[in-house]
Formats: C-alpha cells, structure tokens, sequence
C-alpha cells in the first residue's frame, strides 16, 4: 500500500498535468504509428498494418451514477473503449477485462457483471477472451481492446487543414442534462425525461460510423467526444494546429426544452458536458456527400458544423458575432 498524504498532494494536478508528467519520463518508441495523446495506441505489423491497442477504466466513484445498475456500468465500460476505437475507423477484434471488485459483492452482482461486459461486447460484435480479478477498495473495470487496421486507414486527431468542413454524428447535451435530472431531481417534462436519462445510463459508440468513414479517405482528423464537445474540438485544434468556426451547435431539442423550463445556457450545456460518445471530425470538402452517404448507408447521420480554419483559435459564430469556446470538458482529479 502506497501512503499518500492527502493534505499534501497537489490539488493543481488534473488528468491532463499528469499524463503530461508521465509521459515526459517515458522514453518514446521508434517509428511509434501512432503518437501519444491520441485516443489509441498502436504497433507496427508489417505490409501497412498496424495492431491497435486501447486501454481505459470506469470507476464506480467518478464514472457511475448513483441509478446506473452494474449491468449497465459493466456494458459502460465497453463502451467508452469502443468509442475511441470508433473515432479511429477500427474495428475491436478481442477484449481483455481486468476487475477489482469490492468484498462486500454477492453472487448475484458478480453475475450482472459478467452479463453487462458479454453484452457489451456482443452488442460490437467482439469478445471477451481473458482478463484478471482482485479485491479493490472500490468498483474498477478496466478494459483492454485489440484490433487491426490499414495505416492508411486510421482516422488520427491531427489531419485537419483549413477549409475542411467539421461535423458530427449526433446532437449534444443530453447526458449533461440526463445527469442533472438523475443527480439534482431538475426539473423535465415526462415526455423528454426517459430519452435524457437513458442517454446516461445506455450510451452507444458509434462504431458503425466510424468504420463507413474510415473507407472513404474523406475524414482528415476525428475523435470521440467523450470529454464534451469544446474539449474535443481544442484536442484536435491542438494536434492538427488549426482552428475551429463553428456556426451551427448540435444542440438536442430535449436540451434546448429543459434549459428553457430551468432556466440554464444551452450553449453550456451543448458545449461543456461529456460522455456522449460521438465522434467529432473534419471532412475534406470534395469529399463531404461521399462520407455523409457512407454514414447514412450504416443507419446514421452526418451533420455539418463548421469549417477549420488557419487561424488557431476556437469560435462559435452565433448571429453575426463571434465568441471564444473554451478549452475545458470533463476533467479526472478536477472534476
């Protein structure tokens, strides 16, 4: 056990500072495909193939709402991996799951466990084949996902040029608001409650998308937006170097009706929330009815937003007058 005094840590430290600190102590392997700070890793095979590998965990402290069932946290967690597989284009072959379970689990939460990974997994067309166990202070899965992918085919963050046209795959600020209903009991009409809180507690990973848009060659650059949309245009701002004018928010009606009845910003709420698990991208222009045909063949949905521009800075136009979106989302150790 590592004795951490608390009354000393750092409270400066975010998730961000941290990984930052890390990596600079880590010495950066030759010829890496696939450069640190993207949403998957991964390994050179040879004839233009690379195996693509992605890590992350939920936690029950800062990932679970109090009304999400461990079957549903357990298909959560898979999820959120496969989202970041999605945004790349990558289709997950094979999971690894590691769990540590508090003692105080019976029987019964164990097997609502298993079910909600297996379903998860299925729901994506993969499996679960191997994995560990052990006794934990609180509820941790952490998930491991394999894949394989065309060079060439692997939509990074930092492709985007100016002139390119931003898009996403849904509208935002659902799970923002679904949040403050399950948490703070606000406010909703019953008509547009169950569509907000089951946007929290069964999200979907746009793997279909992803995987139709990685064959077109149209997308320059993309992520998953799991951080909320204002961090992830900055993210891929940040590695494309470009920036960002966004004239058309992708605001969900049920949003812009409960920030009405609350009296809250919808663009807050649009902007500024996380976990929607849709991929935000750039799509070379020529190339637009192309990718927005592939997307829809699939069951889904491409909508325009914006256009990259030279200029590095991140604006949301909005009746003729510009103002900055900030750099800021969902953030570990911050809050």
């Amino acid at each position: 056990m590592i004795g951490i005094d608390i009354a000393k840590t750092d409270k400066n430290l975010g998730e961000r500072k941290i990984i930052e600190i890390l990596q600079s102590r880590l010495d950066i392997m030759p010829k890496m495909p696939i450069p640190f700070g993207d949403d998957v890793s991964a390994y050179a095979i040879g004839n233009n193939y690379l195996a693509v590998l992605k890590t992350d965990m939920l936690v029950d402290k800062t990932d679970v709402p109090l009304k999400m069932s461990l079957w549903q946290a357990s298909r959560k967690a898979v999820v959120m991996n496969v989202s970041d597989f999605a945004a790349k284009g990558v289709k997950p072959l094979a999971i690894l799951v590691s769990l540590g379970l508090p003692r105080a689990l019976r029987k019964k939460d164990i097997v609502e466990i298993g079910r909600g990974l297996n379903a998860g997994a299925r729901e994506y067309d993969t499996f679960i084949i191997g994995g560990d166990t052990n006794e934990a202070s609180d509820f941790v899965i952490s998930l491991s996902l394999f894949g394989i992918a065309k060079k060439d085919e692997v939509m990074l963050r930092s492709g985007a040029k100016p002139g390119d046209l931003i898009a996403v795959t849904g509208s935002f600020g659902k799970t923002t608001v679904g949040l403050k209903i399950l948490l703070d009991n606000l406010k909703v009409s019953p008509k547009i409650r169950k569509i907000l809180v089951e946007s929290v507690l069964m999200p979907h990973a746009r793997l279909k998308e992803g995987l139709a848009l990685s064959k077109t060659k149209a997308v320059t650059a993309a992520i998953d937006s799991s951080d909320g949309l204002a961090w992830s245009l900055h993210e891929i701002a940040r590695a494309s170097k470009v920036g960002f004018l966004i004239n058309k928010l992708p605001i969900a009606e049920e949003v812009e009706e409960f920030a009405e009845i609350n009296k809250l910003d919808p663009l807050e709420l649009t902007l500024y929330g996380g976990e929607e698990y849709e991929l935000v991208l750039t799509v070379k222009p020529k190339l637009w009815r192309k990718a927005e045909k592939a997307v829809k063949e699939v069951g889904g949905k491409l909508l325009p937003i914006g256009k990259v521009t030279a200029e590095r800075q991140v604006l949301l136009k909005i009746d003729g007058k510009k103002r900055m979106i900030e750099a800021r989302g969902w953030e570990h150790f911050k809050g």
